[in-house]
């Protein structure tokens, strides 16, 4: 937007707000281009009815209210955003994780091992099994908790918190289940279930990103109810 006068008393508001905020890059930078224009118009609006430039920029960041009291607006709107990120990959992507896996075991030449494997061991697969689809259905929750409350930062807390709690778990058992008592001891060699393990370590890591970014843009802890 052009504007016939310097706007540093609206560029230094919006860089204070700018040092407040946190949440995904893209969408913290699409906010404070709209507070940015907003104060802007509201300037431009006080100087066509007479007053200087400085004194309109003023007007409009009075009337746009301090720092301290926009912000927690704008940082719930950011952390909305970013569990939606979250919500959506665990919700899309742990499913058809799954499905990987399932085809995978369906398709392994396990060899005369696996017919003796120890009781436990489809127990723990299917714990595996059980795990990602209640992940998935936790992202599917989150995005309709969204839809009805504006209050985003209880469900980013818990939705990090889940990732971050069971993808160590997930580690163990899936690990178990792969290096267990030579049941699956062509598995190493196995080009299909190497592929599919370092697509589960990536996603896996992705989810932590997304899961830790999900707390840090929350903040502290929300308390109460």
């Amino acid at each position: 937007m052009d504007t016939a006068y310097e706007t540093a008393t609206v560029d230094g508001y919006v860089d204070e707000l700018a040092k407040t905020l946190r949440g995904p890059r893209r969408a913290r930078r699409d906010l404070l281009a709209e507070a940015r224009d907003g104060l802007c118009d509201a300037a431009e609006a006080y100087a066509e009815e007479g007053l200087s430039p400085e004194e309109a920029q003023a007007r409009a960041v009075a009337d746009f209210g301090p720092v301290a009291e926009v912000a927690p607006e704008f940082q719930e709107e950011l952390t909305a955003v970013q569990v939606r990120h979250t919500a959506l990959l665990l919700f899309l992507g742990t499913p058809l994780l799954t499905l990987m896996w399932t085809f995978l075991w369906q398709i392994f030449p396990a060899g005369p091992g696996y017919a003796m494997r120890p009781g436990w061991f489809d127990v723990v697969a299917k714990t595996v099994d059980v795990m990602q689809l209640l992940t998935g259905l936790a992202g599917g929750v989150a995005l309709w908790r969204l839809r009805r409350t504006r209050r985003s930062r209880r469900v980013a807390w818990v939705l990090g918190l889940l990732v971050w709690c069971q993808l160590p778990l997930m580690a163990v058992l899936s690990s178990a289940l792969t290096e267990t008592a030579n049941v699956l001891t062509a598995f190493d060699d196995y080009v299909p279930g190497m592929v599919a393990t370092w697509v589960s370590l990536s996603f896996w890591g992705w989810k932590l990103w997304s899961a830790a970014h999900c707390l840090r843009t929350a903040g502290p802890a929300p308390k109460g109810r």
